[in-house]
């Protein structure tokens, strides 16, 4: 069985970072893991068309280290930069491969895959996300109108009246869009928003004034089938009418399998390591938002994957 250099879990920021510095760098012999069908998922399926990709998101200044040209643009700009650079590098990528657990054999690493696959290798990065596994509500939603409850908006259309709750940019973004094509309700449990950068709260402010409905420093109570709608029960005991919900809470990190693969996390759900990124298991590293307890951005996942891949290199 062939024995990689570095086997990669994850092809979001990452992982596709880690996998262009290695090639950079000339750690050629290397393989890019991704459980969906395509490289990017969540950027592709939770962020909207056109929706911005800043590099300093939400003013963490970076001062990019590594060899990947990355600036502020938008999802597409984003998408085709990270398809270019992979197809340049020539970064062998396997789609539908989701690693189910990577164990240590000695020197080496076992890295499981779900189609019985296995991949030895030397050293391990994981970069999965978050937003893969999105955070869903604390109280039951009815089941019989469970394909109306949505985590994007791929699925809504004009004429629905839309709920979407949460408070952070996808949200905004999602609302401030669904208002311009459909009537649409943003519900928030605070009455600020503190966590949305400056133009979302401009565009948020214009669109409130051309249509788009509040609900602010409210919180959901309940949520119940009525004729095949959503009767949404609210903590100022209001309630409404939906044809669908839309929850943009966040995502939650992936704490059984980081246990699985030996990573230590703290509390929070965040993964434990050294300043270069290595967990407490010599040569299994981990990169992106996991590190994280509110999410990281583009370009720390990048410049932490060129700490990383640095200090492979220096092993190698």
């Amino acid at each position: 069985m062939k024995t990689y250099d570095v086997v990669i879990i994850g092809a979001g920021p990452g992982g596709i970072a880690s996998s262009i510095e290695c090639k950079k760098m000339g750690i050629q012999n290397i393989v890019l893991l991704e459980k969906t069908d395509n490289i990017s998922a969540m950027i592709r399926e939770y962020y909207k068309e056109g929706k911005r990709v800043d590099k300093d998101y939400k003013g963490q200044v970076v001062d990019l280290k590594g060899h990947i040209p990355f600036s502020d643009g938008n999802k597409e700009s984003t998408l085709e930069l990270f398809d270019k650079l992979l197809k340049e590098n020539e970064v062998e990528v396997l789609l539908n491969h989701e690693v189910e657990k990577v164990t240590k054999n000695n020197s080496e690493f076992i890295v499981s895959v779900t189609n019985n696959k296995k991949f030895i290798a030397k050293h391990v990065i994981i970069g999965i996300g978050k937003m893969g596994k999105p955070n869903k509500p604390s109280y039951p939603l009815p089941t019989t109108l469970r394909k109306k409850v949505n985590f994007n908006i791929n699925e809504c259309k004009s004429g629905e009246e839309i709920l979407v709750v949460g408070g952070g940019n996808s949200a905004v973004e999602y609302a401030i869009y669904l208002s311009s094509i459909t009537k649409t309700t943003l519900n928030y449990r605070k009455k600020e928003f503190t966590r949305i950068n400056d133009e979302n709260a401009k565009e948020l402010e214009n669109s409130l004034q051309n249509g788009l409905l509040s609900k602010f420093g409210v919180d959901i109570v309940s949520v119940s089938d009525v004729d095949s709608k959503f009767q949404v029960n609210f903590t100022d005991e209001t309630s409404a009418i939906f044809d669908r919900i839309v929850y943009a809470i966040g995502g939650v990190a992936p704490i059984d399998f980081l246990k699985k693969c030996g990573v230590e996390v703290d509390a929070n759900g965040v993964a434990q390591c050294s300043d270069n990124k290595e967990s407490i298991i010599e040569n299994l590293f981990v990169v992106g938002d996991i590190l994280f307890k509110n999410g990281g951005s583009i370009a720390i996942a990048m410049d932490d994957a060129y700490t990383i891949v640095k200090t492979i290199k220096n092993r190698l």
